[in-house]
């Protein structure tokens, strides 16, 4: 038995408008492309969730026991770039005066942009999404981060300026 070609008659409107005809034309449909879609799409809001869980609960101040710079290097009110607790792990310190210094990952916690200290105002400023800081503490003062910039405790030793870790410093005092 032969199969009969439909007239031009039996054909829907959009297939005479229309009439070329690719090869596998049939395969996805579009129900089948929505659930694609629609898969895709949870695929990248599930993936955005982890990312913000696992940067909420992270934690900077990981690293072992080391020296950063020596503390005449650094002059009062001044900052000082570093890494830690690994090289990949950007982190700033301030000294605020003869022996006071602080340090804090340099991501800031709404998106990880980079923060810079504000002299004039006293605080660390993200100029992503005008988020700031407390110079001291790490505080959110203003903006949208959900949380303090992650704090690296450190403590001057022999004029030397050492990020202490997860050991806080209780072996070395």
């Amino acid at each position: 038995m032969t199969e009969v070609e439909p007239t031009p008659v039996d054909l829907p409107t959009w297939k005479r408008d229309f009439p070329y005809q690719a090869a596998a034309e049939e395969d996805v449909t579009r129900r089948e492309f929505a659930r694609y879609l629609v898969a895709g799409a949870g695929v990248m809001a599930a993936g955005n969730v982890g990312l913000a869980i696992w940067t909420q609960m992270r934690t900077i101040n990981t690293g072992e026991p080391r020296p950063i710079v020596p503390l005449a290097d650094v002059a009062i009110g001044e900052t000082h770039l570093f890494r830690y607790p690994t090289d990949s792990d950007p982190a700033i310190l301030l000294r605020l005066d003869d022996t006071d210094v602080v340090a804090f990952s340099q991501k800031c916690t709404h998106l990880g942009c980079v923060v810079f200290y504000e002299a004039e105002e006293g605080r660390w400023h993200c100029p992503c999404h005008e988020g700031n800081f407390d110079a001291r503490t790490g505080d959110v003062i203003s903006g949208p981060p959900p949380r303090p910039l992650g704090r690296i405790d450190v403590e001057i030793r022999d004029s030397t300026i050492w990020a202490l870790g997860a050991t806080g410093g209780e072996e070395h005092e």
